[in-house]
């Protein structure tokens, strides 16, 4: 009888995750807030399209409200949510989640600290992920990385040895993308949060596909500033930059810079010039995008350890602004953004 797992989120990431678990065999439930999305996995399935297969699976699926009722408890929960619904999502899982099982935060930020405040730290174990996809219609998944071009570490919070449960985990991952275990998934993930920071953070603005706003006048320079700020937080608190994106310490070799472009250039290839960043596809969809996990957290970290961190309180200060409904996503922030820096201000 195969493990008990759950796909908590069934947005693109979580539906991405479904559909290669469900292909490679495995049975899984989803549970997902999203009630237009529950019904059409439940009447016509999951569609995921990749660039070189589509995935058309069936999945049984859950509302939030049906859970209680269900009746069911799991041994593996991947969340796969947004920065901000993790609390609540944890709080809501955790009494259906066996006492030795364990949870996954399939998604971007440093939460794990956060989540294991509530599930358990023996109940909760590391992750990073690297897989662009979008959805907006009920059911159908538009995924810009295809398998091979997926990529996720996992790794115990306390300890660098790979546990049993580790070696279990990457081998369901293994079906969605490349896994590599992390002695540091700590460092790892500030790592993948330095990416985003110089990706998500500037690009994110535009409203533009990532191919388009990396071609802009000083773009790169700019998004270059921005890691640098989120590296020196980092090392303020005692992290290191590990390597990501299926890369090797050798790729990471080198100065700043050339650590910075590695990780920015290698991100950007792999989700393709087409794609757009996470926070444009929740403002498309008319919600807050969770840049306060990602570019804000480096800005309140700095500010606690006494790191300057200017481009990226730049960057979250206008995020603040489209979050309110004050500015509109459009390239005509990215000259707000440079005036601002120019200026030396981010007020």
């Amino acid at each position: 009888m195969g493990r008990r797992i759950a796909v908590l989120g069934a947005g693109a990431i979580g539906s991405s995750v479904s559909a290669d678990l469900i292909e490679a065999g495995h049975e899984i439930t989803v549970i997902d807030q999203w009630p237009a999305q529950v019904e059409a996995i439940r009447s016509t399935g999951l569609t995921v399209r990749m660039p070189d297969h589509e995935a058309r699976v069936m999945v049984p699926a859950l509302h939030l409200c049906e859970l209680a009722s269900a009746r069911k408890r799991f041994e593996i929960v991947f969340m796969a949510v947004k920065g901000y619904d993790h609390r609540w999502m944890a709080e809501l899982i955790a009494p259906f989640l066996e006492a030795d099982g364990v949870l996954v935060g399939v998604q971007n930020g440093m939460n794990d600290d956060s989540i294991a405040s509530i599930v358990g730290r023996e109940r909760t174990v590391g992750c990073v992920v690297e897989l662009s996809a979008e959805i907006f219609t009920p059911g159908l998944v538009q995924r810009n990385t295809s398998r091979k071009g997926t990529w996720f570490a996992l790794g115990e919070l306390d300890t660098p040895e790979i546990t049993p449960r580790v070696r279990e985990l990457a081998g369901l991952l293994g079906c969605v993308g490349r896994v590599d275990i992390a002695s540091s998934i700590r460092g790892a993930k500030w790592t993948k949060l330095i990416a985003n920071s110089m990706t998500m953070g500037p690009r994110g603005l535009l409203g533009l596909p990532n191919g388009e706003a990396s071609k802009l006048p000083g773009m790169a320079e700019l998004a270059l500033r921005a890691g640098k700020e989120s590296m020196a937080v980092g090392r303020a608190m005692g992290l290191r930059v590990e390597p990501v994106f299926g890369l090797r310490s050798d790729d990471f070799a080198g100065d700043a810079d050339e650590v910075l472009s590695t990780a920015m250039s290698t991100l950007l290839g792999h989700v393709g010039g087409r794609s757009r960043t996470a926070p444009i596809q929740d403002h498309l969809k008319g919600r807050r995008s969770e840049m306060e996990y990602i570019t804000g957290l480096v800005c309140r970290k700095g500010r606690e350890l006494g790191v300057a961190t200017p481009v990226n309180d730049a960057v979250i200060d206008l995020y603040r602004r489209i979050d309110a409904g004050e500015l509109v996503m459009d390239p005509s922030n990215y000259d707000r953004l440079r005036a601002r820096l120019e200026a030396g201000t981010s007020d």
